[in-house]
């Protein structure tokens, strides 16, 4: 009996949940799953943009040392190429650049052929940064629009609340809870759809122009070695060649001051 009792009590106490998500889209009907779906949808694709584009930065980033600490250190262009990653965009340059540079001798004029050749490490770079920035409009679309379609759920979710209110005759909660419960809740996805978007939009834009920094001193370097056929190198190696014959200049003389006061004391003319 007292289990019977303290049954009933619990049940009373804990009455089922009326207003909650899925209640309030349930009431929203066919139009505000949709709404949620193209949201979740939204949402989805830019978190897989923003992994996939963050993979291929940092790839981008980690090749370069590469080219800070071998490329530039090989005896010819052809010779670092193949210390680089094949797929890589420091390759492609260099590729291109080789392609290039065989065929400007055909051109009789050197101005020209010099513009063709930086031309062709130009275009070669555009294609790199267009590949880069392939993803970032769908992610500019989704920060600018996620806020409106969440707010179409709004507008709809209001507009039941009216008509349940004309029906009723009278605001009761009973009515106008499951509208505009779901009016704010199609606000505030839209809100966390297109919030993220837009940080990883300028996130991933802003490593975009380090990269495409990146990929213009590059070229430039590149230019410049072909030019010269091999006698300029960027001045990270010419620094770190200084630095080098620095320390060996440094360690000479003390190597050598022993030597010289033997050489010295030896050839003093005797008294």
């Amino acid at each position: 009996m007292l289990i019977d009792i303290l049954a009933a009590a619990g049940g009373e106490a804990a009455p089922q949940n009326q207003f909650g998500f899925l209640e309030a889209m349930e009431q929203g009907g066919v139009i505000a799953w949709t709404i949620f779906g193209i949201l979740v949808i939204m949402s989805v694709g830019s978190f897989y943009i923003l992994i996939t584009k963050l993979l291929e930065q940092n790839k981008i980033f980690s090749q370069y040392k590469a080219v800070r600490n071998q490329f530039w250190r090989a005896n010819s262009l052809s010779e670092g190429a193949s210390k680089l990653e094949k797929n890589s965009a420091w390759r492609q340059l260099v590729d291109d650049g080789l392609a290039a540079d065989a065929q400007h001798h055909k051109l009789t004029d050197q101005l020209e052929a010099h513009d063709w050749l930086h031309g062709s490490l130009a275009r070669s770079e555009a294609s790199i940064n267009a590949k880069l920035a392939g993803g970032l409009p769908f992610l500019a679309t989704v920060g600018a629009t996620a806020p409106f379609v969440g707010l179409l759920g709004t507008v709809i979710g209001i507009y039941r609340a009216l008509i349940n209110i004309g029906l009723a005759g009278s605001a009761s909660i009973d009515k106008v809870a499951g509208p505009v419960g779901e009016a704010l809740i199609m606000t505030a996805i839209g809100l966390l759809v297109a919030v993220p978007a837009v940080l990883a939009y300028n996130w991933l834009q802003s490593r975009n122009k380090r990269i495409a920094e990146l990929l213009s001193g590059f070229s430039t370097d590149l230019l410049a070695n072909m030019t010269s056929r091999g006698n300029i190198k960027p001045a990270m190696i010419t620094k770190t060649s200084t630095q080098q014959a620095g320390k060996a200049a440094a360690t000479a003389p003390a190597t050598s001051k022993p030597a010289t006061a033997t050489t010295a004391a030896t050839t003093a003319p005797k008294a």
